[in-house]
C-alpha cells in the first residue's frame, strides 16, 4: 500500500530541522574534547616507493564498478595534466618533477584522506556522511540532495559531484573499500600495488612505522608525516622524499579539526541558503524513500 507523505510529516521534518539549526555552537562538542578513534585503520603511502603504474587506479575502478577511463591505465599521457578524483575515478595518480633532479619524477596518489573529524560531515545539513570507528568516511547517496557544502568544506578538495546524474544528486569519493575492511580484506588499491608503496593497518601503528622509516633513513625522507596532524589527523597519511608543497599538497591546513571553521562558514551564509535547501533536501530524501518502498511493494504484488 502506498504511504502518503502528509502535511504532518512535512511539519515534523521542519520542526526537527529548525531545532537542529537553532542549537548554539557551544552545545556541540568542541574539537578539544575529541578523543579520536583509537582503533581506526588507515593507509600510509610512501611516495618514494610509488612508480606511477596506476595499478591502484585500475583496482579501485574494478572494486567500485566504475566506468572505464577515457585514457587506458597503461597510457602515460595521462600525466600531462593534473587530475583529481571524480565520478569515473575515486583515486588518481599525478606526476611531479623531482625538485632535486629535473630528469626524475615523483608520483602522488590522491583520494579521500578520511579525516578523524571530517569537515564534510560537519558541513552536511542532512548527515549524509558518517565517520566509522574503522576509520573510513562513508557517504549515503540516498540522503544527498546536491547542496555540495561538503565540497566547499573539505580542506583537501576531495568530494566530487557526479554531473552525469543530474536527476539523482550524488557526491562521489573513496570510502577506503569499507566493505572489504569489514570482511577482513585489504583495500583494493593496497592489495594491487606492486611496489608496496601503500601500507594498511591500525593508524597508530602506521604513525610508528612512518617515524621509524624517517629516523632510520633521514636522507631519504623529509621529517613530516602528512596527515598525522593536518585537520586534526587523517586515516590516510603520507611520507615523502621532498617537501609536500612540491607535490601539490595543501599546506595551510590547521592542526585541529575544521569543525569550528565549518560552523563559522555556515553561520555566515544567509538563512535562506541553509535552512531551505536543507529542508527541501530532507523532504526530497523522504519522498524518494517513500517512492522506493512503493515500487518494491508494487513488484511484490505483481508476483
Amino acid at each position: 500500500m502506498k504511504k502518503e507523505f502528509t502535511r504532518r510529516d512535512f511539519l515534523k521534518l521542519t520542526g526537527a530541522l529548525s531545532s537542529a539549526l537553532l542549537i548554539k555552537p557551544g552545545a556541540v562538542s568542541a574539537y578539544k574534547e575529541f578523543s579520536g578513534w583509537p582503533d581506526a585503520y588507515g593507509c600510509l603511502t610512501d611516495l618514494s616507493e610509488c612508480v606511477g603504474c596506476r595499478s591502484c587506479e585500475k583496482a579501485c575502478n574494478e572494486a567500485n564498478s566504475l566506468p572505464q577511463p577515457a585514457i587506458p591505465f597503461d597510457e602515460g599521457s595521462v600525466f600531462n595534466e593534473r587530475r583529481r578524483p571524480d565520478a569515473r575515478a575515486f583515486t588518481v595518480v599525478n606526476r611531479f618533477t623531482d625538485p632535486r633532479d629535473p630528469n626524475k619524477f615523483i608520483y602522488r596518489k590522491v583520494q579521500c584522506n578520511h579525516c578523524n573529524e571530517p569537515a564534510c560531515a560537519s558541513a552536511c545539513p542532512i548527515h549524509a556522511y558518517e565517520k566509522t570507528p574503522e576509520g573510513a568516511v562513508l557517504y549515503d547517496p540516498a540522503k544527498c540532495f546536491g547542496c555540495r557544502y561538503c565540497m566547499i568544506a573539505c580542506p583537501f578538495y576531495v568530494p566530487a559531484y557526479d554531473y552525469e546524474s543530474a536527476l539523482e544528486p550524488k557526491i562521489v569519493k573513496c570510502i577506503m573499500c569499507y566493505p572489504r575492511i569489514k570482511a577482513g580484506r585489504l583495500p583494493a588499491c593496497v592489495e594491487a600495488c606492486p611496489a608496496g608503496a601503500i601500507t594498511f593497518g591500525k593508524r597508530r601503528d602506521l604513525i610508528n612505522l612512518a617515524r621509524e622509516k624517517i629516523m632510520r633513513n633521514p636522507q631519504r625522507y623529509v621529517n613530516h608525516i602528512y596527515g598525522e596532524h593536518e585537520a586534526g589527523g587523517t586515516s590516510w597519511m603520507y611520507i615523502s622524499p621532498v617537501p609536500f608543497e612540491y607535490l601539490g599538497f595543501p599546506m595551510n591546513i590547521p592542526k585541529h579539526p575544521l569543525i569550528e571553521e565549518v560552523k563559522g562558514f555556515l553561520g555566515a551564509v544567509p538563512v535562506v541558503f541553509t535552512v531551505w535547501p536543507a529542508l527541501f533536501g530532507m523532504v526530497y530524501a523522504a519522498v524518494k524513500h517513500r517512492d522506493e518502498l512503493f515500487k518494491s511493494e508494487h513488484r511484490e504484488v505483481k508476483k
